[in-house]
């Protein structure tokens, strides 16, 4: 039996997450008060007992009763029970967005800013993010993506860390990705802009990947750059770190950094021990400003 406690911030997707598992054959409680929990667990554990798989959202919506929690865990442990967590995280200026854009209070801090109750909530539920088994940041993650990290846990049965990478191509005449962990400049390559017929190409086509990797410069740079990025990504996993955005930029985002960036997707993506997803930010912006 698979008992699975679901928690996190309010605004990173608990909802949303919950109707995932249920999907995949879940049977959901969402908001079980914290003292009934144990019992819950004891129930679900009974060899007569129909459900297999069953998961628990619990969140600050417990109030007072949070703080309990712990002490409640460490029963069903002691007691020989087992659960797995999996905590839903998400930038604070993202949770501020997504409140703004509902116009909903936040659980925490009824009537007041937003930004007090998620710094509030962060502090209640800081013991529970550091016993999770799984941590999901829901920041740049489409609800597709959520649903796909979400079935690699407990679908595929797949091992998993704790860090799901996006490689993002961008022009810097339109600014450097403001969540960028990592940032590249390819600008030193010649630029297919200037050369006759593929102006209006991008890095996606042809002409251009094979315009690009012509260079000995391009492939040099793309394996120092899969060498460091190997390197890092175990500290990364070590040090607790869940999102990671290794941004790669070039004047325009749409023909030198959209190629290597795709190179680089290749070459990470036979990795298992992370998510991995690609983004190409200003791809269509000259052609949208008539470029």
């Amino acid at each position: 039996m698979k008992f699975v406690i679901l928690t996190g911030m309010s605004g990173a997707g608990k909802s949303t997450a919950l109707k995932m598992m249920e999907d995949i054959g879940f049977y959901c409680v969402d908001n079980l008060p914290i003292p009934l929990l144990e019992k819950f667990v004891e129930l679900s554990e009974l060899q007569n007992a129909e459900l297999q798989k069953v998961a628990v959202g619990i969140d600050a919506r417990s109030g007072q009763a949070l703080d309990e929690l712990k002490s409640v865990l460490d029963h069903i442990k002691e007691g020989g029970g087992s659960y797995e967590i999996l905590f839903l995280d998400c930038e604070d200026s993202i949770l501020v967005k997504r409140y703004k854009e509902t116009r909903r209070s936040h659980p925490l801090a009824p009537g007041e800013r937003v930004d007090k109750g998620i710094a509030l909530e962060r502090e209640r539920l800081a013991f529970l993010k550091e016993r999770a088994d799984y941590i999901l940041d829901t920041s740049q993650l489409l609800t597709r993506e959520l649903k796909a990290e979400i079935e690699k846990i407990f679908l595929k049965n797949q091992d998993y860390k704790n860090l799901f990478i996006t490689i993002l191509s961008f022009g810097f005449k339109y600014g450097i990705p403001a969540d960028s962990d990592l940032v590249f400049d390819v600008r030193f390559l010649p630029n297919p802009y200037y050369v006759e017929g593929l102006r209006a190409k991008t890095g996606n086509d042809k002409e251009i990947q094979e315009y690009v990797l012509q260079f000995n410069e391009a492939h040099e740079f793309l394996d120092k750059l899969t060498e460091m990025i190997n390197f890092l990504i175990p500290n990364y996993i070590s040090e607790g770190k869940n999102q990671l955005v290794i941004s790669i930029g070039c004047t325009g985002g749409k023909h030198r950094s959209v190629t290597l960036a795709n190179e680089l997707y290749k070459r990470l993506s036979n990795k298992t021990e992370y998510g991995l997803k690609i983004e190409h930010r200003d791809i269509g912006k000259d052609a949208l400003r008539g470029k």
